[in-house]
């Protein structure tokens, strides 16, 4: 007679994801706000918005993942940096339009719950949520057995934000002569994992523990590092006095200039000036090994460039004072001028070297 079945001969162990949470709970609390009602547990997370402190508030959402670096993750065996990623790619895109990360949600899902691995995924999302200055309120960790290796994981997150009606930023702003402020990334951020997997991986045939001396590091701890998250250099930027932000562009899948053109009005053109900075090491890295043409990798890597500042042409110097103060690497990369259609990005010159 066959045994009865059980969820956990099933593949799913409700008790290893009950250690998971409890596992979590402290670097869950330290991503947090005042704003914040109870904690973790319940069906839904509850933040109570103060709606007097806003004249005509939007709120704004985004959701987002990380692509294949968590194939990356899963290879060096580390997981504590990859939720970082996840809330930048989340929480910069809300920014964009000029609103306040307010709350993350995340999702999980793995083959086998591990409850060292999946704390530790959520120890980064926390430490995510809180360089951005916002809450992490909620999450899921769903099994997959039989969809997913028992090593394998992937992980998705929303944020919710909130910005004045008045206040919002974007096309609408843009005005010929605007400058270009380009911030540094701090590598490949999430994007573009695909095609640097085939060249270093199957192309060069190299693996993560191989050190590239161009790099000072492995490869697997190259590509590891974390997305720079902006999100509070972006809201200290347009709180800043005689700092004239227009727009803001996050640079993910498109590369630079695709993303720019997003938040260009018809007849605004821009001008990238490629002198003006050197990518790191792993772009060329990428591209060399692999012969990748350089559209093509502009259109993939965001080239050293994870976020852009549309500014009046006066408050330029403002600007970069105000993020050299925060540590960001900025420097203007371009300007905006009169076009005869839909707004477009060039990019001209040579990266510097």
């Amino acid at each position: 007679m066959n045994e009865p079945a059980t969820y956990a001969a099933a593949g799913v162990d409700i008790e290893a994801g009950d250690r998971a949470v409890e596992l979590m709970k402290a670097s869950v609390a330290r991503a947090t706000r005042p704003e914040v009602v109870g904690g973790l547990g319940g069906f839904a997370g509850l933040f109570k918005l103060d709606t007097t402190r806003y004249r005509n508030p939007l709120l704004a959402t985004s959701t987002d993942g990380v692509g294949t670096k968590v194939a990356i993750a899963q290879a060096m065996d580390k997981h504590d940096t990859i939720g970082i990623d996840l809330v930048g790619m989340v929480v910069d895109d809300l920014v964009v339009c000029g609103a306040e990360p307010l709350f993350m949600t995340d999702y999980i899902a793995c083959g086998k719950v591990v409850p060292e691995r999946i704390a530790s995924i959520v120890a980064g999302i926390a430490e995510g949520c809180r360089q951005a200055g916002c809450a992490l309120i909620g999450g899921e960790t769903a099994e997959h057995p039989g969809l997913l290796e028992a090593d394998e994981y992937d992980l998705a997150g929303a944020g919710t934000g909130v910005v004045e009606q008045d206040a919002v930023l974007g096309a609408q702003r843009v005005r010929d002569n605007d400058v270009v402020i380009a911030m540094a990334s701090s590598g490949l951020h999430a994007n573009g994992y695909s095609l640097a997997r085939h060249v270093l991986f199957n192309v060069a045939g190299y693996d993560v523990h191989r050190h590239i001396d161009e790099l000072g590091a492995t490869l697997g701890e190259e590509l590891l590092i974390p997305t720079r998250v902006y999100s509070l250099d972006c809201l200290a930027l347009i709180n800043a006095p005689g700092a004239d932000v227009h727009a803001f562009s996050h640079v993910t899948g498109g590369g630079l200039a695709a993303n720019l053109d997003r938040v260009l009005p018809v007849g605004v053109d821009i001008e990238i000036d490629r002198t003006t900075w050197a990518p790191a090491p792993i772009f060329d890295l990428i591209g060399g090994l692999g012969a990748v043409q350089r559209p093509e990798l502009e259109r993939t890597l965001n080239m050293g460039v994870g976020m852009v500042a549309l500014v009046a042409a006066a408050d330029a110097d403002r600007a970069l004072a105000v993020l050299a103060t925060r540590g960001v690497p900025a420097w203007v990369a371009g300007r905006a001028h009169r076009g005869d259609g839909p707004g477009h990005t060039t990019l001209v010159g040579d990266y510097a070297s």
